[in-house]
């Protein structure tokens, strides 16, 4: 940390450390977004509502497991599988039966789902703010300097890379990962060598849901747990994913981090409008690279 403070203000290490932490939440979710976007060609509205049950989820599972370590991570395990499961029931419930429509069609039955999803939410739940407790381990900071650098933020800024790296072997080595970026480019051909297309697509959806419920676990300690939450984070998800290119992993990552960087890089520079600073290199980006700064699916 001395090196690091030596070459580069405590300030503004401090501001990237979270600009980076928030990047991984951002990327977790919109990667979960791009891919199913890029795979079964559905934007899916609803996918910031999967982010708050997520987030509740956790905080019912950490309060059910007494909070502390173990509260913690049971919620950051089961949360995720209890979104994914869920998903799972409405892939195979609806969508599998309406791939074929129009896409105007599939955006409005999403955002149906992101309305009804939301008023489960508030009679399961309730409208009080919640948080989950953090575990003693996560709880102090590491100093730089005068300066108190979060050591959960730190622990974020590790995850990004390893479901980055999941990702990646999972669209690039696995079978069904080469089977669904196959899909994504012919699904016709596809069904035509007598692969069910149908399950690869629930496959795909179930894992990108699976994302969005992991993003909301990663976030329920550092943020008040609250319906709503939802509305900004999928308005910045999905800016992040064309941004990047529609369909791209990789474009999801460096959307993420521009996106996470300007925002906490604006809010040192300038406080009052630090909101506007993403927003201004997502228009930037796109005034330049129309089509996002790396390949799209579409």
């Amino acid at each position: 940390m001395e090196f690091l403070s030596s070459i580069c203000p405590p300030e503004i290490l401090c501001q990237i450390l979270v600009g980076l932490s928030r990047m991984t939440i951002l990327f977790i979710v919109a990667s979960g977004l791009t891919l199913i976007l890029g795979v079964l060609r559905i934007p899916n509205i609803a996918h910031g509502s999967l982010y708050m049950i997520g987030a509740f989820v956790a905080f019912s599972v950490s309060k059910w497991f007494g909070g502390g370590t173990t509260g913690f991570w049971m919620a950051v395990v089961l949360a995720p599988f209890a979104v994914a499961l869920l998903s799972l029931v409405v892939e195979r419930g609806i969508f599998a039966h309406l791939y074929e429509r129009e896409h105007l069609m599939l955006l409005l039955l999403t955002f149906s789902f992101a309305l009804i999803l939301g008023d489960l939410v508030k009679v399961v739940w309730g409208g009080e703010y919640r948080t989950v407790q953090l575990p003693g381990s996560f709880k102090g900071p590491i100093p730089v300097e005068s300066l108190p650098i979060p050591i959960y933020n730190i622990f974020l800024v590790i995850i990004g890379p390893f479901v980055a790296l999941g990702l990646w072997f999972f669209t690039n080595k696995t079978k069904i990962g080469k089977i669904s970026r196959a899909a994504a480019v012919d699904r016709e051909m596809v069904g035509a060598v007598g692969i069910n297309v149908s399950w690869v697509f629930a496959i795909v959806f179930v894992i990108g849901c699976f994302l969005a419920g992991m993003g909301g676990a990663l976030v329920s300690p550092i943020v008040n747990i609250t319906l709503g939450m939802d509305h900004t984070l999928i308005m910045e998800a999905f800016l992040i994913v064309i941004m990047g290119g529609l369909g791209n992993v990789w474009g999801a990552l460096l959307g993420a981090l521009i996106f996470g960087l300007t925002q906490s890089l604006g809010i040192l520079i300038w406080p009052q409008f630090g909101i506007v600073f993403p927003y201004a290199a997502a228009v930037t980006v796109l005034l330049f690279r129309p089509t996002g700064l790396l390949k799209s699916t579409w």
